[in-house]
């Protein structure tokens, strides 16, 4: 017997849970690297800060994910929403307490607040645009981390 099945029978289905595994190493005192998903990872301090500079800093990483994610989870949303939003791009200014860091002391909250502006160069209004950062506020894990960590995160979605 021949059975014929439609793809759009054989959906796949996404886990909703999974283990992520990574793997590191410290080359040096401020040098390390990352294992993920095939690719290398460098985290590196800056040469004033007794670095190689061979990659972006802990902090400067942190930082990067948040727009990264914004990136991903936006664009997600926006195709989902049906709403053009282009290519976006990102401005950030953190407010980080050093005291943790330089071992001054221990900081609960060493980022206290972000400032990300995002800006779309789509054809999306202003309203389209304003229900995609809706959505995306909802569903970036980076910006839940930075939040529930006690940050002040301000997101601001604007059209050039």
């Amino acid at each position: 017997m021949l059975l014929c099945v439609r793809s759009s029978d054989m959906a796949i289905r996404q886990k909703t849970e999974m283990t992520i595994k990574l793997t590191g190493r410290g080359n040096s005192h401020t040098r390390s690297e990352t294992e993920a998903d095939g690719l290398t990872i460098v985290i590196d301090e800056p040469v004033a800060r007794g670095g190689t500079n061979e990659g972006p800093s802990p902090t400067v990483t942190a930082y990067s994910a948040l727009i990264g994610c914004t990136n991903v989870i936006g664009n997600k949303c926006a195709d989902k929403l049906g709403v053009d939003i282009g290519h976006l791009s990102f401005a950030m200014e953190v407010d980080f307490d050093r005291r943790g860091v330089l071992l001054m002391e221990e900081v609960e909250v060493p980022f206290k607040a972000i400032r990300l502006t995002v800006t779309s160069d789509g054809a999306a209004s202003e309203e389209e645009l304003a229900r995609v950062a809706q959505e995306t506020e909802k569903f970036c894990p980076i910006s839940k981390l930075y939040e529930r960590s006690g940050t002040n995160l301000t997101v601001t979605w604007r059209k050039i």
